[in-house]
């Protein structure tokens, strides 16, 4: 018979002390079967109950181990606890979060999902007990407490506080759509943690673009307003500048048509004469002549050594692939864990837009190194959110401009300069920049951005070519 714990955490005199008799080759499909009417238990009831009578046997089953409404469920569990199989335990624990994490963002229960991480808070949990099969369940739950996936968990009951009131508690949680990337791109997570990661994500990134397009429609709009727009970014009104720098470049030397010129000429390139074009092209029009030297030494000492097997190969979409994520590492965490020495030095030089161009740059040609570059901004923010946010404003700073940057070019979202009067179709002179207004395009709908002053970058008279003469 299993375990029975009254809710005030008194043992029952019939726990069983024994573990089961069962041999080593059944051992785990009885766990997995054990998981599989859990797994069932749990999606039956968050489909039918309300939110509040599922947290209550989510809490029994797993805080109390005692009054679940169906004694197979508790013995399922009883199965897992007595198999002495922790990652067996940890991965139900997590998996049976998620589904109900996925079921309630469904239905925008945002409160039910944070009351479910409020469920680990119970002090019943760091409480001593006379049973060793709830002592070993509490053992688990505590290391599971302690433990990164709970720090993942957390993040998604961080939503509401993100999404409607835009304060949140930490300041890496700003970030939040970039520290969900690698739990949706590890294989070793189940899938509804996958699913629930790659959603919030997706949800947290167009808020924030849709944000950002209303707060610039607003704030320079000339009709009257009860209250000031909101800005998404932690700059100021430097936004405003920032993204008028960013869309008054045109013409043939945008981002994107300089990509699609470097795609042109690097066909049928041998790998070692593309590494050299790749370099050129991070570097063509950066201003910031320190970046450009730092940049080009520090790629060529890398460069000479990658890959170098393929240097006599064509260059191919694979290969471009695994370029670009070196290139990406280089640029922001060789180890997945630390800044790059490149990272700190360019940023020390105290230009981070240079470097986010760098890397729009790199997404630019190789659209698929998107989630490998987010996945490394999630580590970098992992690292850095060990300190207090004074230490880290440029840490920061180099975010609100990737975000901007990269808010920009998204692909449901367009920003474009427009004409408003007849004196400014043959002058972009940085003086006449105030002739022109800037609209946002989102899914479908303009949104009026009134004009405002703003100097135009300096590029070069015409683009290197890539191919050898």
């Amino acid at each position: 018979m299993y375990l029975r714990v009254a809710m005030n955490g008194s043992e029952s005199t019939n726990d069983r002390g024994l573990e089961p008799g069962v041999n080593a080759k059944n051992t785990q499909r009885n766990i997995q079967q054990s998981q599989a009417i859990i797994y069932r238990f749990l999606l039956d009831i968050v489909k039918q109950w309300p939110s509040d009578r599922v947290l209550t046997e989510f809490q029994n089953l797993f805080i109390h181990y005692c009054d679940v409404s169906h004694p197979d469920v508790s013995h399922a569990l009883g199965d897992i606890i007595f198999s002495k199989n922790e990652s067996e335990f940890r991965h139900m624990l997590k998996r049976s979060c998620y589904i109900l994490v996925n079921n309630w963002d469904a239905s925008r229960d945002y409160a039910a999902i944070k009351n479910l991480i409020e469920v680990f808070s119970d002090p019943a949990i760091f409480q001593r007990t006379l049973s060793p099969a709830l002592g070993r369940l509490r053992l688990w739950l505590v290391k599971f407490i302690k433990s990164k996936d709970y720090q993942e968990l957390k993040l998604f009951a961080q939503k509401h506080d993100l999404i409607e009131t835009n304060t949140p508690s930490h300041w890496s949680n700003r970030y939040t759509s970039y520290l969900l990337v690698p739990q949706y791109v590890d294989p070793e997570n189940s899938a509804e943690q996958r699913q629930a990661a790659r959603e919030l994500s997706k949800h947290l990134k167009d808020r924030f673009k849709f944000n950002l397009a209303m707060y610039i429609a607003r704030s320079q709009s000339a009709m009257p307003r009860q209250k000031p727009a909101k800005n998404p970014t932690n700059l100021g009104d430097e936004v405003l500048r920032l993204i008028k720098m960013i869309v008054a470049r045109r013409g043939a030397f945008s981002y994107k048509n300089l990509s699609n010129i470097f795609l042109n000429q690097i066909r049928d390139l041998r790998y070692k004469e593309f590494k050299q074009s790749l370099q050129k092209y991070l570097i063509f029009s950066a201003e910031n002549q320190e970046f450009v030297a730092t940049l080009k030494q520090k790629l060529t000492e890398k460069f000479d050594l990658l890959y170098q097997e393929h240097d006599d190969d064509e260059i191919d979409d694979a290969l471009l692939l695994r370029t670009c994520n070196r290139v990406i590492e280089y640029l922001t965490t060789e180890n997945h864990q630390d800044p790059s020495p490149l990272f700190v030095l360019l940023l020390s030089q105290g230009n981070p837009l240079t470097l986010v161009i760098a890397l729009l740059k790199i997404i630019l040609i190789c659209k698929h190194a998107r989630t490998h570059l987010e996945t490394c901004i999630a580590h970098l923010i992992s690292y850095y959110e060990q300190f207090p946010e004074e230490e880290c404003h440029w840490l920061i700073n180099f975010m609100e401009i990737f975000n901007v940057t990269f808010a920009i070019h998204a692909e449901n979202i367009q920003y474009n300069l427009v004409k408003i009067n007849e004196q400014a179709l043959n002058d972009r002179s940085p003086g006449n920049m105030d002739s022109y207004r800037v609209f946002s395009q989102l899914k479908h709908e303009w949104l009026d951005i009134a004009e405002t002053e703003v100097e135009t970058p300096r590029v070069s008279n015409e683009y290197p070519p890539m191919k050898k003469a």
